[in-house]
């Protein structure tokens, strides 16, 4: 398999299903490390198209050697995931990444309510970015100020959501999550979609699960686990 050798080195489109609680930095140093292994090189060129925040799993574009050229193009392209949402609770981080806050009644919270609410979210809107991302404000990243307690005001950005449909609902007097499918363009956190429906709905809202299964044309159903990466491509052993 000698002409494999430098197949990374040459441009290639990596999908990843990212593990929980992984860094999309983290999986690209494992893949780098996991190349440069397999390719018996010091250094390979290694980025991903669009990060996924911890908590998330789903979908993650990498690109090696000269594919690299191709990131922008492909964070740029629209995206798909399925996101549940979990009323009566909002947290600093607008997920679980922080501690549940500001409990409030959800009993009367119904699948006809939530309907009519998504509506205000579809279409070209102005969303407010978590003050727990990586946007910059005068040159640092807001959730390094955050987490140091630093009040940090972030713009509004325009972004478009092009499809929300609702696949799984489970409300009761006590409990109120749904399961929502959501297309949007660059820049959209869905984090900021779910904290500021439950702030319509009055009753708080977090994003409690999210999996990102498409970008543009690029399917969850076609990526590998890190663990079949591994296995596919680790280095072949020598023949005396």
């Amino acid at each position: 398999m000698q002409e494999e050798q430098g197949i990374f080195s040459q441009g290639k489109v990596i999908l990843i299903d990212k593990p929980l609680t992984w860094t999309s930095f983290d999986v690209v140093n494992k893949i780098r490390y996991t190349i440069k292994k397999y390719e018996q090189k010091k250094k390979v060129k290694v980025g991903h198209a669009g990060t996924l925040d911890p908590l998330a799993t789903g979908l993650l574009i990498l690109c090696s050697g000269k594919m690299t050229k191709q990131i922008e193009d492909f964070q740029g392209q629209e995206k798909e995931y399925i996101a549940k949402i979990t009323f009566g609770f909002t947290t600093a981080s607008y997920d679980l990444e922080s501690d549940l806050e500001n409990q409030k009644d959800v009993s009367a919270l119904t699948l006809e309510k939530i309907e009519t609410a998504l509506k205000d979210f579809q279409g070209e809107i102005d969303q407010v970015p978590p003050i727990f991302s990586a946007v910059q404000v005068n040159g640092k990243r807001a959730y390094k100020s955050a987490r140091q307690g630093e009040k940090i005001e972030l713009k509004a950005r325009k972004v478009t959501i092009s499809e929300l449909e609702i696949l799984d609902s489970n409300l009761s007097e006590n409990e109120a999550v749904i399961s929502l499918r959501i297309v949007c363009s660059k820049g959209t956190y869905i984090r900021s979609l779910a904290h500021d429906l439950g702030q319509k709905l009055e009753t708080g809202a977090h994003l409690s699960g999210l999996q990102r299964t498409k970008i543009g044309e690029f399917k969850i159903e076609d990526a590998q686990s890190i663990e079949q990466f591994l296995e596919e491509w680790k280095p072949k052993e020598k023949l005396d």
